[in-house]
């Protein structure tokens, strides 16, 4: 069974990443019957970011991250996405067999669009070249958010086209939803997200991650009086990193009263801290000798590529280059 997901290089991830995809993301590399394939998708990310130094860096430090947490590239593939350039030539012979009512339909772009982002050519066509990332290394599972569902689908539909057309050249994918259990607000009670400014990293230096917490929006409900935990906030968090009995106890101790938000964010501080140490320290580790992160992305990409390479002769042959 081949797994594969894709992450865009544009800004540092945060918590709300991890709890809501990269987590389960790097739990499915344990599986044994799993071959997972895991990409930085910076073709992709070309359609928000036009600094090319930040590209790179940015990639870099999603790569490193990602190790940091525990993805093992020995039992999954970590590569850039640019390393296997067989994937746009797929995207353009794929784009020869979609039809524009299905890029138009997508509601991805028209989001985009309403948010002010430009309505260039490359977001127009994210599904075609989402599509060739996917069939290009025979994937049969795409771990996605309810909201990238539509793109798997595409995907779908391109690949049937294919096959109906010119045989079985393509395996054709099915979306394995990601349903985040985990609530991830911002620091401001929003929805944890880069576009709200609102986030925590979770390898930021400790002082920018203390600051961040103890700045967290919370209500003026006297110290000695009852709290809600389940609109705070800092409890909503807390849970993410506690064992059951320890959000257990803060959850009585709001409930009861006499303690002030700042000393829960204490409580909140130390258990990031606890949660995220290991990989805190591997990731400085790494940061020491980036050569580590250079060869586990340079490896990933020669395997990656060869698949690649089967699959695109596969489907030249079909076509008739």
């Amino acid at each position: 069974m081949v797994v594969l997901s894709g992450i865009q290089p544009t800004g540092r991830l945060h918590i709300g990443n991890y709890f809501g995809a990269i987590r389960q993301y790097i739990e499915l590399q344990d599986r044994p019957d799993h071959q997972c394939y895991y990409f930085l998708a910076n073709y992709h990310a070309l359609t928000t970011i036009h600094d090319g130094a930040a590209l790179r860096q940015q990639t870099l430090d999603a790569a490193t991250d990602l190790l940091a947490l525990g993805l093992d590239p020995t039992k999954a593939l970590l590569f850039r996405q640019s390393d296997v350039p067989e994937v746009c030539e797929l995207a353009w012979i794929l784009s020869c067999h979609t039809p524009m009512g299905l890029l138009e339909r997508c509601h991805a772009y028209k989001d985009k669009v309403a948010q002010g982002l430009p309505a260039d050519h490359g977001l127009f066509a994210y599904p075609v070249l989402m599509a060739a990332d996917i069939v290009i290394y025979n994937a049969n599972l795409v771990p996605v958010g309810q909201d990238q569902k539509q793109h798997v689908e595409v995907t779908q539909d391109l690949a049937q086209r294919l096959n109906h057309r010119y045989g079985e050249v393509l395996t054709v994918p099915e979306p394995y939803i990601v349903e985040s259990t985990a609530v991830v607000p911002g620091v401001d009670g929003r929805k944890m997200s880069k576009s709200y400014d609102n986030t925590i990293g979770m390898f930021e230096p400790e002082n920018v991650v203390k600051k961040k917490i103890m700045g967290i929006v919370t209500d003026s409900t006297p110290v000695e009086a009852p709290k809600d935990p389940e609109n705070n906030t800092v409890y909503q968090l807390y849970k993410l990193f506690a064992t059951p009995e320890q959000a257990a106890a803060m959850r009585d101790s709001f409930l009861a009263g006499g303690t002030g938000y700042g000393e829960y964010k204490k409580q909140l501080l130390a258990a990031f801290l606890e949660y995220f140490g290991p990989a805190r320290e591997r990731r400085t580790r790494y940061e020491a000798d980036m050569s580590y992160v250079q060869d586990v992305l340079a490896e990933g990409a020669r395997q990656a590529r060869a698949v690649a390479r089967e699959t695109l002769d596969r489907v030249r042959a079909a076509v008739g280059i």
